[in-house]
């Protein structure tokens, strides 16, 4: 049986995701913060034209890794809706939100995917 991979503290992780985007210029928010070593994260990225999507991280049972997936995707209200759900169900989650017109996340770069 694989050992899982050392992960960062949620905390620490959120925190560089913060300040990586604002080098990028990327408008970025925590709209809900969680638990600061374990919390899971979901990242909400809004196109500003009503659409958004929503990711969070999950394992691949392919490659044993863990990357980012689309967990909901549509309008901006569905979105909300689900993060709503999500953060009724488990308190303990982050919820950061930027904002992007051409969908730039930066989840998918070297730094911050898994």
């Amino acid at each position: 049986m694989a050992m899982p991979e050392p992960r960062l503290a949620s905390g620490i992780w959120v925190a560089a995701y913060l300040r990586r985007l604002q080098l990028e210029m990327i408008p970025v928010y925590v709209l809900a913060r969680g638990d600061e070593t374990a919390g899971a994260i979901l990242v909400k990225l809004s196109t500003l034209d009503g659409k958004a999507r929503v990711f969070q991280r999950q394992y691949d049972l392919m490659t044993g890794s863990l990357d980012w997936q689309v967990m909901s995707e549509g309008s901006e209200t569905d979105v909300d809706a689900v993060i709503a759900r999500e953060r009724a169900r488990d308190s303990d989650v982050w919820v950061i939100e930027l904002e992007s017109r051409t969908g730039r996340h930066l989840l998918d770069s070297q730094d911050f995917g898994a």
